[in-house]
């Protein structure tokens, strides 16, 4: 297992840790598939009102989809497989509220996760980035989410300068992305306040405003995210060469923190 959940029954809060530390808590094919069934499992769950998201360790919150992974590819040049679609509490129909806590980097498949959250708690020395385009990558799926919940500038800027830039835990919560900014070691904790505050009231209220919350923007987000397959398979160079890219650290590695 490389996830670890710890239920407050009595606050009806459940902490999911993406437990992957020495990957930098990474998401490979079995992260994957946890991730949607324990979604999916808590739907059923009446104990659990709201969840917690965070990873392992002070270093990475997510740093995306683990390298090492092999997804196979269908020939069809319309059709690309990504296992990281369904990684999401909304992919799988889940309307209980759910608070991100990022304790560290957030970057590339780590906006899968945070798109899907309803809202932010970081630690002040969190830092998010997307290295798509350095590694001759596209940004789709993860520019997407992010263009929901940041200004389109703030998104364009990380989508492009890749690895040249990182955005600061007090520049996100400047441009929205982030709601609250704690210090490393009370994270957890002002994540849970917001979590068990929200458990605490009805459930098919707070479930019912969530489901509303999602529905103002979900028309677009699905028309977006539906040309992101295609923009993939004609935007990204081959994987051997993305590896290249990735083992030589193109210029933009040594990054700038705004």
């Amino acid at each position: 297992m490389t996830l670890r959940v710890e239920r407050d029954e009595e606050n009806g809060v459940a902490v999911v840790t993406l437990d992957r530390e020495s990957r930098h808590n990474a998401v490979d094919l079995g992260t994957a598939a946890e991730l949607a069934a324990l979604w999916r499992e808590f739907r059923f769950d009446e104990e659990v009102r709201a969840v917690v998201l965070t990873g392992a360790g002070t270093a990475a919150f997510c740093t995306g989809i683990d390298r090492s992974a092999q997804v196979p590819q269908p020939a069809s040049p319309y059709s690309v497989d990504d296992p990281l679609v369904a990684i999401g509490p909304k992919a799988n129909d889940l309307w209980k509220p759910v608070v991100a806590a990022v304790n560290g980097m957030a970057c590339g498949g780590a906006f899968y996760l945070l798109g899907e959250a309803e809202f932010i708690v970081s630690a002040t020395t969190a830092t998010y980035f997307d290295p798509h385009t350095s590694y001759g990558m596209v940004s789709a799926y993860e520019a997407v989410y992010m263009a929901q919940r940041m200004p389109f500038g703030e998104v364009a800027r990380m989508s492009l300068m890749g690895t040249a830039e990182r955005l600061s835990a007090r520049r996100a919560y400047e441009v929205g992305l982030v709601s609250e900014l704690a210090e490393p070691g009370e994270l957890l904790a002002a994540a849970l306040r917001s979590a068990r505050t929200l458990a605490s009231f009805p459930t098919e209220g707070v479930q019912g405003t969530v489901r509303a919350l999602w529905s103002a923007k979900q028309a677009a987000l699905q028309q977006a995210l539906a040309q992101a397959p295609a923009l993939i398979a004609l935007g990204n160079l081959p994987p051997e060469r993305q590896a290249e890219l990735f083992e030589g650290r193109r210029p933009g590695t040594d990054f700038r923190l705004r």
